[in-house]
This record gives structure tokens, C-alpha cells and sequence, in this order.
């Protein structure tokens, strides 16, 4: 089925859908919200969060498990509306997914030298046939960076404009196809029908980050159990995505080898003892181990826990330094780093951040512009950056189905195109 077709079949009888779920299926933790339509803007119904299985660094691994531990939370999720499972935004956290510049070129074909939709949907097309793609790799985004109409770019839109030559700047988004397959599997035995796959770090980018810090330019880092996203913007441009195949459980892994405590233990442990510098903590500083591993005995350094953690942790600011090196980046964005995820929660980890990318830094959470806010039940989910990407499926979700009162058809289709099933 063609996206046209796939956009009418998420319809009732032409009406745009009230209710849609975003599902964020992450390596330790699996996260639904569950929106609904409210004139024209999302309102938040429902969050939850379930423990995860079956997932390995954002694939997923074992069909079964994975299967069952997302059945749980989309049960949950159609507890509040009976249409919840039907129109599931998911995501796409893989460390094999591939981001490519790409350009498009056509001619205009009228002879009136007026731009049209079908010359826009030409270029983007031709955009995404000049990337060469394997055939066990998927398209799941085209993202338009600019048209150029006759030479003249940075133009958003050129529809109606006059031209002979039409250009696009575009960044193309693959991904790893039997990972996208497995997804798509997952999900539908579960119970759900998925209207599009979003990577990682773009839904979160969608949640976290404001126009005015894309346009100064910002690094969204998206800090997970498995894998850690990153997103570069610049001018309100996307200037590069990335996966990268380290996140929050590999320093979990690193406290519990070093300690030789148990994985459960080591987690609680970094939570609640855990910080990234390990030179603020007190080197007379001691934990009983016993309150995290019952059948353990005796004090282990504080210190020692914090130099574990601060090497892993360096170790993906070093990272994500890489990537804003191949961007060209480094020190130059103004809006700074935002961090997003569970690991954004590890204390101390901003003021790590702060000194070894060399830019300001700050904890992202989900802003409610855009929103209908009819209570704050749900201030928390908002203001929790492990949500971020929940909310940012939903809230891209909404502007693909047309909710936002300014959306017109195709209003969000010439920013973000997707692969559907």
C-alpha cells in the first residue's frame, strides 16, 4: 500500500483518528502514551512503562519475550481507549541504522515554469534513488533539509514558487530491513497496527528541543540502556543522526564486573550511590553492600564506584565528540547538548558532559507547547526524560495524522516521510 493509502486506511470514514499510541521499545525499559485528539492538538490520556525482554541494544532478539513484554504495556494502553492499538507510532533504536546526505534534482514540467506537488514528490523521490541502498537495508526516513529552486536555497516550501531547475537537500535514514521487519512482527502479534517507525533520537529531538535551540544549533544525546542517539541541528537543519552501540547499561556492566556483585545490584547500586565524576566524592566515603546484595557482606569505596562509572561515561561523551568532529560542529553549538533518557539521569552526568564535549549542557524534558493540558496528571511524564521519545512518537504521530489545527494534507509529509508497513 502506497502512504496515501495507509494515511486514508488509519481514517473513519475521512475523519482523522482521535487516538493514537506512541511505543518506545527500549532494551531495559518498554514505554506507551497513549494521546488523544482534542481540537486539533494531542492530549496526553495514558503512560506506562514496563520492564523490557527480549531486546539487545535496540533489536530485538527474541520474538517471544519481546512479544510479551510489549503485550504488557499495550494492554495497558487499550485499558484507556478500546482504539488505543490501532494507529502505534514506534521506534527504531538500532546502532545499525545509517545516515546519508543526499540530494535530488529535477526539472520542472510545466511550462509555465509553476512548481507542483508532483515536482515535489519528483525530487524527494529522486533524493532518495541517488542514496545507493542494499537490499537488506530500508528507507525509514527522507528528511528534507532545504529546496533549492534555480540556485536560490533555503526555501521550505516550493510549492507554487517559479523555477526551471528544483533541488533538495535531504538526509536519508536507513535502517538494518530485518530489524525493521522484527519491529513491525513484534508489535502486530501483540495486538497493535504500527502507522509509522521513527529513529530514536528524531522522535526524542521532536520532544526535547525547541526551534529557537535547533536554530542556534544543539546536540540532542539520547542515552539508553543499550544504545545512545544522537541528533546535530543547525539553523532549524538536520545536520546528522547516529546511533551509537554503547548506553547506561554498559557502565551497569562495568560496576558489577568491577565489584563482582550481581547485574540487579550494580543497577541500584549506580542509581542510588552512583556519580560520573568521581573526584567529588569523598575518598572516606563507604557503602554497605548488603542493602543491594543481601547475600554479600562488607563496604565497598564510593569512589571506586563513581571512577567506574566516570570512565564509561567518557568513553561516550568521547562519542558523541566524534560525531560533532565529522559534523564540524564541535564548539560551535550555541544551544549546546541536550541529554534525554534514562542514562540523562545519572547524577553529576551533565557536569561531566560540560567538560568534556565544551559546551552547555542540560537535562531535556518534553515541552507542553502544542499541547491541550487539561490537569497535570501527568507533569511528571513530561518532565521525565525517559519519555522523551514516547512523547516525541506521539506528538510526530499527531502532525502525521493531521491533528494540528494548521495541518493541511501532507502538512508534515514534506518534513518527515516513513517507512510504513
Amino acid at each position: 500500500r502506497s502512504a496515501d493509502n495507509i494515511s486514508y486506511y488509519l481514517t473513519t470514514e475521512g475523519n482523522v483518528m482521535k487516538i493514537l499510541t506512541g511505543l518506545d521499545i527500549g532494551t531495559a525499559s518498554v514505554r506507551a502514551v497513549v494521546v488523544e485528539n482534542k481540537g486539533g492538538r494531542p492530549v496526553l490520556r495514558g503512560a506506562f512503562r514496563e520492564v523490557s525482554a527480549g531486546v539487545k541494544k535496540g533489536a530485538i532478539h527474541d520474538l517471544a519475550e519481546a512479544t510479551s513484554a510489549i503485550g504488557k504495556v499495550l494492554h495497558e494502553a487499550k485499558r484507556v481507549h478500546h482504539s488505543a492499538l490501532k494507529t502505534i507510532y514506534v521506534n527504531i533504536g538500532t546502532s545499525q541504522t545509517k545516515t546519508q546526505l543526499s540530494r535530488g534534482i529535477v526539472a520542472v514540467s510545466r511550462a509555465d515554469s509553476e512548481i507542483y506537488q508532483d515536482d515535489i514528490d519528483r525530487v524527494e523521490k529522486a533524493s532518495v534513488q541517488a542514496v545507493p541502498t542494499s537490499p537488506n537495508r530500508t528507507v525509514v526516513h527522507n528528511i528534507t533539509r532545504e529546496f533549492i529552486v534555480d540556485g536560490v536555497g533555503d526555501i521550505t516550501d516550493p510549492l507554487e514558487l517559479s523555477g526551471s531547475r528544483l533541488e533538495v537537500s535531504s538526509v536519508i535514514i536507513d535502517a538494518f530491513a530485518p530489524h525493521v521487519k522484527a519491529i513491525i512482527r513484534v508489535v502486530e502479534l501483540a495486538g497493535g497496527h504500527i502507522g509509522g517507525i521513527i529513529v530514536n533520537p528524531i522522535a526524542a529531538s521532536r520532544a526535547a528541543l525547541s526551534k529557537s535551540q535547533k536554530e542556534l544549533g544543539v546536540v540532542l544525546v539520547d542515552i539508553g540502556a543499550g544504545t545512545t542517539g544522537v541528533a546535530i541541528y543547525e539553523e532549524q537543519k538536520l545536520v546528522s543522526v547516529s546511533v551509537l552501540p554503547v548506553g547506561a547499561g554498559n557502565v551497569t556492566n562495568d560496576v558489577a564486573i568491577r565489584l563482582k556483585i550481581p547485574v540487579a545490584a550494580a543497577e541500584n547500586l549506580k542509581l542510588n550511590y552512583g556519580y560520573a565524576i568521581a573526584s567529588e566524592i569523598n575518598i572516606r566515603e563507604n557503602i554497605d553492600i548488603e542493602k543491594f546484595a543481601p547475600d554479600m557482606h562488607g563496604m565497598i569505596s564510593r569512589r571506586l564506584v563513581a571512577e567506574t562509572m566516570e570512565v564509561r561515561l567518557a568513553e561516550i561523551m568521547d562519542l558523541v565528540n566524534t560525531e560533532l568532529k565529522l559534523s564540524g560542529k564541535v564548539g560551535r553549538l550555541a544551544g549546546g547538548a541536550v541529554f534525554v533518557g534514562g542514562g540523562a539521569k545519572l547524577p553529576g552526568l551533565t557536569e561531566l558532559a560540560r567538560s568534556e564535549l565544551r559546551i552547555a549542557t542540560q537535562i531535556g524534558c518534553t515541552s507542553r507547547e502544542g499541547w491541550a493540558v487539561e490537569s497535570d496528571e501527568f507533569a511528571e511524564t513530561f518532565e521525565d526524560p525517559e519519555f522523551a521519545v514516547a512523547l516525541g512518537l506521539a506528538m510526530t504521530g499527531a502532525e502525521k495524522e493531521g491533528w494540528p489545527a494548521d495541518a493541511s494534507p501532507g502538512f508534515h509529509k514534506k518534513l518527515l516521510r516513513y517507512f510504513l508497513p
